[in-house]
């Protein structure tokens, strides 16, 4: 075997590690050893280089396959959220919402699959479901995160993806340190909305101190932030059939041409504001003896307007249209007249509290042998305020009104409107004209069919988990074996959902009103338009202007949402440690079982509607219990020093989605003339949904083999293998049922009185049994440019590039077989220059299109298609700890310019990027910050 000391830079770096929130290892502790017993000067290495290196050899060590981000210093993540840091790992990719890096995917699946922990314990988010919208958690509080691909028996929180375990530092034994970072940011556009300010700023403290002669180390963390998003947004309804009839004189439309069928296109202005508190107690009485307390406490607002226009378009907007240009089955020119135009004032309001604690107690029973006890508990509560009110020239109804006539030309943005060829347009900026009442008959038999001036939806969400972990470690002599590991975690937790929504009716219904304390004019002009007249729709919500009315009365998808979902999980593992030679060649690495005792219960609601159409509700509950086998086992053989070959062999699990396993089941009957009118059951008016309270975890069978070759202490380059053998997987189903049963006569019939041409409609689940696979390759490298040429020292790079490829079963009837999250290639880049203080660093990230989800009526979740994008960051900085000015030894300075190329967010058909659904442009973003220790 070709062993080797490890150099004094990499012992330092591991020494380091533990720090910073790594636990250590036989390697590690063997490299400490090492270079105590010599004499020559430890070196330190910071900034961006440092954290490459610290990062690479916590990687280098581990026996999984990982990848690993750290701090540069304590406090200091490269970048403003936890998911923009992530995202330049390789196998993973982030996904902006709304213009902000939120979501992620590992290996192709996105954060609903990934397992999420702080300090190895499970994670609770802040979303609708299992996963965790990475960008609420602070920069701050974060020392180091592990990406785990492959699994090991201990890592209790799995997932298909892999696992995402953030860690926080370690401060006993520690030095003081007190740091400061502070920023003032700014969007390049200015706000389309005038009540909206566009300038935010970051703060945080950090202070990490050791007592009574090491035995008690403190580290606290607050921090709080405002950051601005603007947007200007393209949203189409969706494309129908063409009309040829409808073709101008010499315009040939071929059967089966698409044209949009309307738009909801707005300018969105948000603020999201944070506060946050970490705290990490560790107290050592003996040398026996340790206990480490964990609290996280999230203070989350984020409030936003998004102004605009509601416009039907031809066949689903009811208007006279004629198409004067088709291109390869697409109407890309035409124009029309016939709609009264909606005036969009919408405004949403998130809060969300995320409070978690943790209690660790560790007793070294010798020297060999240690026991430990984990308690844990979080809360999350959630509750999302949306409302959307209609204004335009005057109520549905009303004689002598003008309708808005168009022009449209659709581009690679969407489409942009100009003015009618004959017809004259409509001033709806023009306060004189626009009055606060809906301009289209919406409304329900409970307020009457013209009484809809708005809606809000209000869901309330509530999350719980408890967990107690108890394990025993030790060291062994059984063969090939050097360690075990052995332990039972018990968890408890609980999801509620009550789905509230209301209509809104102006008061001065059934007359109109003007609009009250408008704020001003909101530029449309990126589609073509003038703009709209704005104002504030929460604040006359909040202040009770409107007429409240209960949507839960009639609508029997409000209590058909509602549900309470419960889960407790009895996890035993046991991990053997593998130390051996074979040959030559040291080989490390471990085998282990998890077995998880699953008991899931849940209680909902079943809903219909009884003669007069209001909503009968029955509680229901249902439930399930089952046990899963999980066996693990990692390899890793130094074939040569500083290069290894890795594999690992393992079963993997995601727990089921909360809100697919609520019990409800619900009939709903659509009030449209045109549905009633519509002998086809997919676009009738009747429609169902059920749960699935029995679903069983997605389940994976995993391969992995990877080739790693460190040649510097910050460089290295690595070519990985995965496949993914999906066993069992969860699909939306739709069936056709009979709802002749929920049919009522004087209920369920058109406004002429005619009764529903079928009774047939489409009832929606969720379904497990499902197979597929996901098959990729990465590969990555690390290389400092003083390699290459001496004259190149300070320069350096890290990129990756991940190729996948995957696919489902199709539900029955359906066709779409994608792994949400999965793109087929991601790439990322980062190039930099560190030296006498200055620091320079260029990222970006580019991933191919990808199934994603959006927000569709109610707020529900519902499939659409990301087209992916390019993004690109800079940062410009200098420590002046280089500078030789002693008063300002400590504090760095940067310039921070976020997606420079203001790249756009666009969602569109799977199959032609040319119909877009969503195009959003959020402008770049810069923050100039600065960073202070002493």
């Amino acid at each position: 075997m070709n062993n080797f000391k490890p150099n004094l830079i990499k012992a330092a770096l591991i020494t380091s590690g533990f720090a910073f929130g790594i636990t250590p290892s036989a390697f590690a502790q063997e490299a400490t050893a090492d270079a105590a017993g010599d004499d020559t000067e430890v070196i330190q290495v910071t900034g961006i280089r440092g954290s490459l290196m610290r990062a690479q050899a916590i990687k280098m060590d581990n026996t999984s396959i990982v990848e690993v981000l750290s701090a540069e210093d304590i406090g200091k993540l490269p970048d403003t959220s936890v998911a923009e840091s992530l995202a330049r790992l390789p196998g993973l990719a982030g996904e902006r919402r709304n213009g902000r890096t939120s979501g992620l995917s590992v290996r192709g699946f996105n954060e609903n699959y990934v397992g999420t922990s702080l300090n190895g314990r499970e994670l609770l988010g802040m979303g609708d479901n299992r996963g965790v919208e990475f960008d609420l958690y602070p920069t701050e509080i974060v020392s180091n995160i592990l990406v785990y691909k492959t699994p090991e028996a201990g890592l209790i929180n799995q997932g298909i993806g892999g696992t995402v375990d953030l860690q926080t530092v370690k401060p006993l034994g520690m030095e003081q340190s007190i740091t400061l970072n502070g920023s003032f940011e700014k969007n390049a556009e200015d706000s389309a909305n005038p009540d909206f300010d566009n300038d935010g700023h970051r703060l945080s403290f950090n202070y990490v101190d050791s007592f009574a002669d090491d035995t008690i180390g403190v580290a606290l963390t607050l921090a709080t932030m405002e950051s601005p998003r603007q947007e200007e947004q393209f949203g189409g309804w969706g494309y129908a059939t063409a009309n040829p009839d409808n073709a101008a004189p010499g315009v040939e439309v071929p059967e089966g041409t698409l044209i949009l069928g309307g738009h909801d296109s707005l300018a969105r202005s948000a603020m999201l504001e944070r506060d946050s508190i970490a705290a990490v107690v560790q107290w050592a009485p003996s040398d026996k003896l340790t206990l480490q307390l964990d609290a996280l406490y999230i203070d989350f607002v984020e409030n936003d307007v998004k102004r605009g226009l509601e416009e039907g378009g031809p066949e689903w907007g009811g208007v006279d249209y004629t198409i004067t240009k088709v291109e390869d089955g697409l109407v890309t020119e035409g124009y029309h007249d016939g709609f009264y135009s909606v005036v969009r004032n919408d405004a949403k309001e998130q809060n969300a509290e995320l409070t978690t604690l943790g209690l660790n107690i560790a007793y070294e029973l010798d020297e060999n042998w240690t026991v430990s006890a984990d308690l844990s508990s979080g809360k999350v509560d959630k509750t999302i305020t949306d409302i959307e009110s209609y204004s335009g020239v005057g109520r549905a109804g009303v004689e002598g009104r003008p309708i808005t006539p168009r022009s449209w030309t659709m581009t690679s943005t969407g489409a942009v409107y100009g003015d009618h060829p004959t017809l004259p347009g409509v001033d709806l900026t023009d306060p004189s004209l626009i009055s606060l009442a809906g301009p289209q008959a919406w409304g329900a038999p409970i307020i009457g069919s013209d009484a809809q001036d708005g809606f809000v939806n209000k869901p309330v969400f509530e999350e719980e988990l408890d967990s107690i972990r108890f394990e025993l470690d030790g060291y062994v002599e059984w063969g090939i074996f050097t360690n075990i590991n052995v332990g039972i975690n018990y968890s408890d937790r609980s999801k509620s959902k009550v789905n509230n929504g209301a209509y809104l009716t102006a008061p001065e219904y059934p007359g109109q009103g003007p609009i009250p304390d408008p704020v001003g004019v909101v530029n449309l002009d990126f589609i073509g338009i003038n703009g709209v007249l704005g104002y504030d729709s929460l604040g006359l919500f909040n202040s009770g202007y409107y007429t409240v009315t209960d949507a839960g009365l009639v609508q029997n998808d409000r209590l058909g949402d509602t549900y309470e979902v419960e889960e407790q999980l009895t996890t035993v593992f046991a991990k053997l440690d593998i130390n051996t030679e074979l040959g030559d060649v040291f080989i490390k690495g471990n085998v282990g079982l998890q077995v998880v005792s699953a008991d899931q219960s849940s209680t909902g609601f079943s809903t219909t509607s009884d003669v007069d159409g209001m909503t009968v509700a029955v509680p229901v509950t249902g439930g399930a219990d089952y046990t899963d086998v999980l066996p693990t086992l990692n390899l890793s053989a130094e074939i040569y020093e500083g290069q290894f070959i890795r594999t690992a062999l393992s079963k993997v699990i995601s727990r089921p989605r909360m809100d697919d396993m609520r019990p409800n089941t619900q009939a709903t009957f659509a009030f449209n003339d045109n549905q009633i009118a519509n002998p086809d059951p997919a676009n009738g008016p009747w429609g169902g949904s059920t749960g699935n309270p029995e679903l069983k975890p997605l389940e994976a069978d995993q391969f992995d083999l990877s080739y790693e070759n460190y040649f510097a202490d910050d460089g290295y380059f690595a070519v990985s293998f995965f496949f993914k053998d999906i066993k069992n997987w969860h699909r939306d189903t739709s069936v056709v049922a009979d709802f002749s049963d929920v049919y009522i006569p004087t209920l369920h019939q058109a406004s002429d009185g005619s009764a529903p041409v079928t009774f047939l409609g489409g009832v929606s689940s969720v379904l497990d049994g499902f197979e597929g696979f996901v098959r990729g390759y990465e590969f990555q490298a690390s290389l400092p440019f003083s390699m290459i040429h001496e004259s190149l020292d300070g320069f350096g790079m890290f990129a990756s590039a991940t190729f996948m490829t995957g696919k489902l079963d199709a539900a029955p009837g359906q066709t779409e077989t994608r792994i949400p999250g999965l793109s087929e290639e991601s790439y990322s880049l980062t190039a930099y220059y560190e030296m006498n203080g200055f620091e320079i660093r260029i990222s970006g990230t580019k991933r191919d299109p990808f199934l994603t989800e959006q927000r569709g009526l109610s707020l529900s979740l519902v499939d659409a298609t990301d087209q992916g994008g390019e993004l690109w960051d800079a940062q410009i900085g200098y420590d002046f700890s280089e500078s030789g000015i002693e008063s300002l030894d400590g504090l760095r300075v940067t310039l921070q310019a976020q997606n420079i190329t203001d790249e756009d967010t666009i969602q569109a058909a799977p199959n032609d990027g040319r119909q877009i659904t969503r195009h959003q442009s959020f402008g770049a973003n810069y923050l100039l910050g600065f960073n202070y220790s002493f």
